[in-house]
């Protein structure tokens, strides 16, 4: 997601004619080169990403935390909010 933001940032910038990227060109053979990388960066670590599980176990960790917070909700919406075993015992 960096990768594509740099992107858009550099061709902002270029299109604003602000600081360096202003005096690049869009000639294929000249600067071109400079607006693409970001992009097909991008690409590749999205393609790393799924392909190696990545996308994937961050979602089910996600869902996992939402389940747990659910529960816990849950719980103290009925009363029952853990506490301590060793608490109660020493009591």
């Amino acid at each position: 997601m960096w990768f594509v933001i740099l992107g858009v940032l550099l061709v902002l910038l270029n299109l604003a004619g602000i600081g360096p990227p202003a005096n690049w060109t869009w000639n294929l053979f000249g600067d071109l080169w400079k607006f693409v990388l970001p992009f097909l960066l991008g690409i590749a670590w999205w393609a790393w990403a799924d392909a190696s599980g990545l996308n994937k176990r961050r979602e089910m960790e996600k869902m996992e935390d939402k389940k747990q917070d659910r529960r816990k909700k849950n719980l103290e919406a009925l009363g029952l909010v853990h506490k301590s075993r060793r608490k109660r015992r020493s009591q």
